[in-house]
């Protein structure tokens, strides 16, 4: 495996907490600097751009990938691409599709039809937009998921994945699988384990959970996936506690 400790981010929506104010975001950005981080994914903060993008910046972080609002995204794409711009990245992603209707082909059709005109603009213009999954999307849709339905839908040249690993097991799938589906086109990849506990699944540091590691990122290698992004929704405790026991699995199983 091929892969350096510096293409695994961190998304900051795991710290969203801790990031409330911009000295708190400083803070937050140089205790993850010290775990090992070299880059983030700014999703969940809600600072203004600029000063995020300084204190990345001070703090010897790049940015990754962002998170833009889902109706920015579709609406004023022009907008995204300045945006991004300005972070110093070329990559985000439509992060969460509401209240949308997956089980209605005529709404998921006009959906992938908007998400594939943003995803034209972005690519215009040097950008690149990808969709982030969650279980909503593994509904049957015809003789397939509607996840399948919004990639075969679109032109690989407008929309990318960003996978994460634990929704796509919530929603029956399996992330190798669904890695190779989407080979070539997926730049970015959330690794988030699976845990179940207490009767009911949850998320779990990576490493701790049932997701098979090693061939998600054989996977993820094969596929020309760029970006291995650390994410945890939840944390037991301290989410920082947590984060670095995920950057210390996947350190180790680099090798690095």
């Amino acid at each position: 495996m091929s892969y350096k400790i510096s293409q695994v981010a961190l998304q900051l929506f795991t710290v969203r907490d801790a990031c409330k104010t911009v000295p708190e975001f400083a803070e937050t950005l140089a205790r993850v600097k010290k775990m090992g981080f070299q880059a983030v994914q700014v999703s969940g903060i809600k600072l203004p751009y600029p000063d995020m993008k300084k204190a990345i910046d001070d703090a010897g972080l790049i940015v990754c990938a962002t998170h833009e609002p889902g109706d920015q995204i579709l609406e004023k794409p022009e907008e995204i691409c300045e945006r991004l711009k300005l972070m110093g990245t070329p990559h985000t992603a439509y992060p969460w599709p509401g209240t949308l209707n997956f089980s209605d082909e005529p709404t998921v059709r006009d959906f992938a039809k908007k998400l594939d005109a943003a995803g034209a603009v972005l690519a215009k213009n040097g950008c690149v937009l990808s969709y982030h999954n969650h279980a909503l999307e593994f509904v049957r849709l015809g003789e397939a998921t509607a996840l399948d339905y919004i990639y075969k839908a679109t032109n690989p040249a407008n929309l990318k994945a960003e996978l994460d690993t634990y929704w796509v097991q919530y929603g029956g799938g399996d992330s190798v699988t669904w890695i190779n589906k989407v080979a070539g086109r997926a730049p970015l990849l959330h690794l988030k384990d699976y845990l179940y506990k207490d009767d009911k699944p949850t998320y779990g540091e990576i490493g701790y959970g049932n997701l098979d590691w090693k061939g998600i990122l054989a996977a993820a290698e094969k596929a020309g996936t760029e970006w291995l992004i650390i994410e945890q929704d939840v944390c037991p405790g301290d989410p920082f506690v947590s984060v670095e026991k995920s950057f210390n699995y996947l350190k180790n199983l680099l090798g690095a």
